[in-house]
């Protein structure tokens, strides 16, 4: 398990010793085309040069094993870290639904077993739904993100968003539930935005705003003249 700390400069550059690249990397621990998508747009400006699993040759995915989305988060960043010699974000999401005792939650992606479709998870939570009223479909998106450094030191941050589960799917933008996550103070589903507007109204948004000024910090000490002027190679 990951020592959770609140992170420093002084560890972050330590952890990372050798980055020789105009900008700090920082690998994207996932392989969902989805969330690279958005964190590409959500980290863009974050001084890091952002890479995939596949940009550094790391093939092993971590078996999420945790029994909270915090677990996996720090399970994920900290085996990418090690995995790849780098600086590493992941995260972990969820849909919590009341009526369903918060279902399906930390198993959110593997809702409907393995393998299976964006479409044939949400055809499922309608399934469950059904017949239950409008004012008992009220969910939550959470997100939460881990950052962690090669040596295990690691930290979190979150996000939520409340909704309600629609009783049809709308809308064919984003990805996972978005289709049957209604946003009421925008009476459209999540699916049914453009991605600039969802992603400042989402959890992994959310988290990501938070996520930014954590990575601000590191990267003034893992990147640029700074870094050697400060004696840290």
């Amino acid at each position: 398990m990951a020592k959770r700390v609140q992170a420093t400069p002084q560890r972050a550059a330590a952890a990372v010793h050798g980055a020789r690249t105009a900008l700090p990397r920082l690998l994207l621990a996932t392989n969902n085309p989805g969330k690279i998508g958005e964190y590409r747009l959500l980290l863009r400006g974050a001084s890091f040069e952002l890479l995939t699993p596949a940009d550094v040759g790391v093939t092993r995915v971590p078996e999420e094993t945790g029994a909270t989305l915090e677990e996996n988060a720090l399970l994920k960043a900290c085996a990418y870290a090690r995995a790849g010699n780098l600086l590493a974000l992941a995260d972990d999401s969820g849909l919590f639904v009341d009526a369903l005792g918060g279902e399906p939650g930390v198993r959110s992606a593997r809702f409907a077993g393995e393998g299976a479709s964006d479409a044939q998870r949400n055809a499922l939570l309608l399934r469950k739904l059904d017949g239950v009223p409008e004012a008992r479909r009220m969910a939550r998106f959470r997100c939460v993100i881990a950052i962690a450094l090669p040596d295990g030191l690691a930290d979190i941050c979150q996000g939520y968003v409340d909704g309600v589960i629609t009783r049809e799917p709308r809308g064919r933008g984003g990805w996972g539930y978005d289709p049957v996550f209604y946003l009421s103070e925008l009476d459209k589903t999540m699916g049914e935005l453009p991605p600039s507007a969802k992603n400042r109204l989402s959890h992994r948004g959310r988290a990501a705003r938070k996520a930014r000024a954590l990575l601000k910090v590191w990267a003034e000490w893992l990147g640029g003249p700074s870094q050697r002027q400060a004696g840290v190679s």
